[in-house]
């Protein structure tokens, strides 16, 4: 099978009318500085940073993808470095310089891949990776070079990896994802994959956050648009109404989203990791 671009995919998805909630999902939607801005006023965005070092210094967005991240690192007061493998002025690095341009940002674009990093050892106070991890030709290898570039004391922050349960799960996920037959580069890892390589690199693990623990991975809903689609679901069965009163209720809703984290069995699945690199 001949694959498309991953710009061509995106093009082709912006072109379908029914397809517009994803595209204002997935931050494809013009123009990118307005779409960069929502993102950093996001609900993610907000929980995201609670994770980040107390300081501000010195950020690598891997994967950077349009640069939304990018654009809220450097809002936030970070010296922001953005490498990103596409060299597009949709998808990839001339998105993002684009957008760096408009907005008076001091954002850096290298072209490059994450298992061969182009910065000296100990460069970042912080890594950020959004859906970044799961494109690893080699999660090992990148997990390595994400060690390698750390300052000691400094913290990763990979949102939003695709997880399954099985191997035999990755086609199901594969065939479900609104692109992969296009482009053909969507993938991803069991848990214990991400785990293992951050793990063998040198990386402390600090917090694994499941597919229902934070709005980082159930997002583009929010908590209250969460609350609603449950409370719809729980309507249908017999006794739901009582039962959504009291699991959804505010100090019973944090401990039920960790039970649904704990038995989401999805194939792709959105977890997140918070790691650092020990001090010397």
């Amino acid at each position: 099978m001949e694959y498309c671009t991953w710009e061509e995919a995106v093009r082709w998805l912006l072109a379908q009318p029914d397809q517009q909630k994803i595209v204002r999902d997935c931050y494809y939607d013009r123009p990118l500085k307005s779409t960069a801005a929502r993102y950093w006023q996001s609900p993610e965005w907000q929980a995201i940073r609670a994770f980040f070092p107390m300081q501000e210094g010195y950020a690598l967005d891997l994967g950077a993808g349009n640069g939304i991240a990018s654009y809220s690192l450097a809002k936030d007061g970070w010296q922001v470095k953005a490498l990103e493998p596409d060299q597009s002025n949709l998808v990839g690095c001339g998105a993002i310089k684009q957008l760096a341009e408009e907005a008076k940002l001091a954002i850096e674009v290298i072209q490059g891949i994450g298992e061969n990093l182009p910065f000296n050892d100990r460069t970042f106070n912080l890594v950020f990776a959004r859906q970044a991890l799961h494109h690893a030709q080699d999660l090992r290898e990148l997990s390595q070079e994400i060690y390698r570039v750390l300052k000691p004391g400094g913290v990763l922050v990979a949102v939003r990896e695709h997880v399954i349960s099985y191997q035999r799960d990755l086609p199901k996920f594969l065939d479900a994802h609104p692109l992969h037959h296009l482009y053909g580069g969507e993938n991803a890892y069991l848990l214990n994959e991400y785990l293992g390589a951050m793990t063998l690199a040198g990386l402390q693990i600090e917090k694994v956050i499941g597919s229902f623990d934070s709005v980082i991975n159930y997002a583009p809903l929010t908590e209250t648009s969460l609350k609603e689609e449950l409370k719809k679901r729980f309507n249908r069965i017999l006794g739901g109404k009582i039962a959504s009163q009291l699991l959804l209720s505010d100090h019973i809703f944090p401990q039920f989203l960790h039970l649904l984290s704990k038995i989401d069995q999805r194939p792709g699945r959105l977890f997140s990791f918070i790691c650092h690199k020990m001090e010397d």
